[in-house]
């Protein structure tokens, strides 16, 4: 069985890789920005979008507000990169933003941190794979008729490549992700010198288009509270910057400064694309409306159901290039996929976290240990598990996914843009050198207007999108805040109760005697075997014991024992109503309470079978057995093997197991033997 299951696995995830090549999988410049930079370079592809559909409530007229919201968006982007430039230089450990408020705001803080970004990463997959789908099936209809089926089977596909490991994973994600960033760039470039040099008209495919107002006509506190609807959704171009300050110790060395100018980088790349997709947009008139069957209108004429409303993105693509060219296709496919590669994001900030939270008593201690190929493998296959969950809920719906959004990432930035105002406000308090001090003094200035900028962008986040979908991200929050807590609690209780105190116990007493039980139902090998096991303990009491289910079996067993002469004793436990577990736990009971201050050892023999189903045929009343005296103080259970035939088919399966390499473990050919190996071998 156990080669069966590695085979596939083998193919799957690749060879295992032994501990110390950690330092081979950590991640050069090139592959790191894909890696941990897809996510806010892939949010140009929906964020643009998302701003016009909002402004649409209002009519056309409310789109020549959107260059202002991305100017909004632009100053906010800035000031997030400068501000996490400076957490991975002060800490570049790898614990980002739940590390920064844990040491300067406290434990409280730390996991509200945890939460927010534990629920932000199990978003991003859900809602960059259902935004994917939905681009993907503009193209294939039968994407679209089972949209939650293809995104389940995406995040899996997505699972299956990070298990195999970052480095890897990551060159994989590279080709499609610098595709896409280049395909944009060609766009922006190539719509410029359209428009601006060469003069044309470029119209979008809905440019002759209207949309007929939900709310028109708003002024005051409606446009207010619309437009700042509309810079909350434009702030998921964000998400996912605070991956690299949480990824720091993935990089290549120097560590810091590697992944400070990555984060530079990205800022860069994701705020010319954002301008230039939001600029475009201007240009070609494109048209967005929450409820295009009804709010889009084609010669007066609402659409109807039957439309298909493509995103910003495809709608600039086919106005700057022309619909179903070369370079239209090219950017087309580029941006599924990378919407898609977007959760790889996720998958290396959610099980580095994880560890963190795990090494600190907040979550399983399985979620600390890296796998096969030296990825967090428990917390990569949770990650997955929660965003399946969240797909089939919502039936990968990206408009409805993505109200939930970008809460939680910015409740991480606020709390941690404060904590290093702390972090600096201590470290000047001892600093005496007048250079480094200027450093501080301007560090603190940096990460003190993030704090008090995405603390504001906070506030409207919470009151503009709360009633429509953003309270289940804060229960998540409230979910994850509790579980944690209580895991911390009974890790915390675990380790106070075992642990050993300086002065000797009970524990450390030896007992004033050991009472020995061996369990009897039959006179053969393997009781034979557990009395003379017994026997070797000197025991102060020795005493076999057997249950009265079957008086016929009862009387054939104490006349075989006496006609054997066994030298100890037999005792017959009563059993009216025909049960085994409950006689011989009260008869070691009632032991206890005789000689409190005695231990009691019990000895079951138990049958070794070489196959898995022969265990549903022998063992049961041993199991049952074990798992009931394990909560009665005082108690030894000792299991007596005895190894049937069949074993010995196991054991020689398990040799073949042993000598057996999965596919592509061993190098084929002659290996140079050392020096020193071959001078040993002549000796």
């Amino acid at each position: 069985m156990s080669k069966l299951t590695d085979v596939p696995k083998r193919i799957l995830i690749g060879r295992a890789l032994r501990s110390d090549k950690l330092g081979e999988t950590l991640l050069p410049k090139r592959i790191a920005l894909p890696v941990f930079a897809s996510d806010p370079l892939s949010s140009v592809a929906y964020a643009p979008g998302e701003v016009l559909l909002v402004l649409s409530v209002a009519g056309v007229s409310a789109y020549h507000f959107s260059p202002w919201i991305a100017v909004a968006v632009v100053v906010l982007m800035f000031t997030v990169v400068a501000s996490y430039r400076q957490n991975v230089h002060a800490y570049p450990s790898g614990g980002g933003d739940y590390e920064v408020a844990n040491t300067n705001l406290g434990p409280k803080a730390g996991l509200t941190v945890a939460s927010a970004l534990l629920v932000d990463y199990v978003l991003t997959v859900a809602v960059s794979i259902s935004s994917g789908v939905e681009n993907l099936g503009s193209a294939i209809p039968f994407v679209t008729e089972h949209k939650t089926l293809c995104a389940i089977v995406m995040i899996a596909l997505l699972t299956v490549m990070n298990l195999r490991g970052v480095k890897e994973s990551g060159k994989l994600f590279a080709i499609p992700t610098y595709i896409f960033v280049a395909g944009v760039f060609i766009m922006i470039i190539w719509g410029v010198v359209r428009g601006a040099i060469m003069g044309d008209t470029m119209k979008a495919p809905t440019a002759d288009f209207t949309i007929h107002a939900e709310q028109g006509g708003l002024a005051g506190f409606a446009l207010v509270f619309l437009l700042l609807r509309a810079f909350s959704s434009g702030c998921a171009a964000l998400t996912g910057v605070e991956a690299i300050s949480n990824g720091v110790p993935a990089f290549r060395k120097p560590k810091s400064k590697n992944a400070a100018t990555t984060l530079a980088l990205m800022g860069g790349l994701a705020v010319t694309m954002f301008c230039g997709i939001i600029g475009l947009a201007m240009a070609t008139d494109v048209k967005m409306a929450e409820t295009p069957a009804k709010d889009l209108l084609h010669n007066g004429v609402p659409v109807g159901p039957g439309y298909t409303q493509n995103p910003v993105i495809s709608q600039v693509a086919a106005a700057v290039f022309g619909d179903g060219t070369f370079f239209f296709v090219v950017l087309a496919a580029a941006t599924a996929l990378v919407l898609f590669l977007a959760a790889n994001t996720a998958y290396n900030g959610f099980p580095l976290l994880g560890s963190i939270l795990a090494q600190d008593r907040y979550l399983p201690r399985q979620l600390h240990t890296r796998g096969d190929r030296l990825a967090f493998s428990n917390g990569i296959v949770l990650l997955a598990g929660a965003a399946i969950v969240l797909v089939y809920i919502y039936g990968a719906d990206s408009t409805r996914l993505i109200q939930l959004y970008i809460v939680g990432v910015f409740v991480s930035f606020t709390l941690s843009q404060v904590g290093m105002v702390r972090h600096w406000n201590r470290h000047l308090r001892t600093e005496k050198d007048p250079a480094k001090r200027r450093r501080m003094h301007r560090s603190r200035a940096i990460n003190a207007f993030g704090a008090t900028l995405t603390g504001l962008v906070l506030v409207v986040v919470l009151l503009t999108k709360f009633s429509h979908g953003a309270w289940v991200a804060v229960l998540g929050m409230v979910i994850f805040y509790v579980t944690m807590t209580a895991i911390r609690r009974h890790y915390d209780r675990v380790a106070e109760e075992i642990a050993a105190e300086d002065a000797p116990g009970d524990e450390a007493v030896r007992p004033s005697r050991v009472h020995s039980v061996v369990l009897v139902s039959k006179v053969h090998k393997p009781t034979l075997r557990a009395l003379s096991y017994a026997k070797l303990m000197r025991s102060g009491t020795l005493e076999a014991v057997s249950v009265d289910v079957d008086p016929a079996e009862t009387k054939a067993l104490k006349t075989e024992w006496e006609r054997r002469n066994i030298d100890v004793p037999l005792k017959v436990l009563a059993s009216p109503y025909r049960e085994i577990t409950r006689p011989i736990i009260d008869y070691v009971k009632s032991l206890r309470r005789e000689s409190p201050r005695d231990a009691v050892s019990v000895y079951i023999p138990e049958y070794v079978v070489g196959h898995w189903y022969e265990h549903l045929l022998h063992n049961q009343s041993a199991l049952r057995l074990k798992g009931r005296l394990l909560f009665t103080p005082g108690v030894m259970v000792t299991s007596v093997p005895w190894q049937l035939d069949s074993s010995e088919a196991a054991k020689r399966r398990a040799r073949k197991r042993a000598e057996w390499n999965a596919p592509g473990a061993v190098r084929r050919g002659p290996v140079a033997q050392p020096k020193k190996e071959k001078a040993a071998t002549r000796k």
